[in-house]
């Protein structure tokens, strides 16, 4: 086969997004075949509210091949520094823990939350300098404990 056409796309179609997608899942599955298949990962959001029923925090997460991605976390500046954070990290966790998943990974910068990961066990694994341009991002993980 002859590579003819090189093409850059900014929105591709959705056919060629699943083909891409495709294209991976079945290369993963036949050089890694004891992957769960990425139909059962398992999104998930766990919310802090308040006595309204406002959300003042929140995380969303995925679970997929034995770990907990941890993707984002939030809190409104009312429920900081009272273990909200911790407590939204801890459900997550159980969660994935009660799933059978034994890891967690997680993206900060240096104007984020380091510190806070730190103090919930987390540690870095990887830092990476000028990203975004003038700052640095880490990744951390944990090893989650039935």
């Amino acid at each position: 086969m002859k590579v003819v056409d090189i093409e850059l796309t900014t929105s591709p179609s959705a056919e060629d997004a699943e083909t891409l997608s495709q294209g991976l899942i079945g290369f993963n599955r036949q050089t890694a075949s004891n992957l769960e298949p990425v139909e059962a990962a398992m999104p998930l959001s766990v919310f802090a509210r308040d006595d309204d029923g406002e959300i003042v925090g929140g995380l969303r997460a995925v679970c997929f091949w034995n770990t907990l991605h941890i993707e984002a976390l939030w809190l409104a500046e009312e429920a900081r520094g009272k273990g909200t954070g911790s407590a939204l990290v801890a459900r997550a966790e159980q969660f994935a823990i009660d799933q059978g998943f034994d890891l967690a990974l997680l993206e900060t910068t240096d104007w984020q939350a380091r510190p806070f990961w730190e103090k919930q066990g987390y540690a870095v694994v990887a830092a990476i300098p000028e990203y975004p341009r003038g700052h640095e991002m880490y990744i951390l993980t944990k090893r989650l404990v039935a």
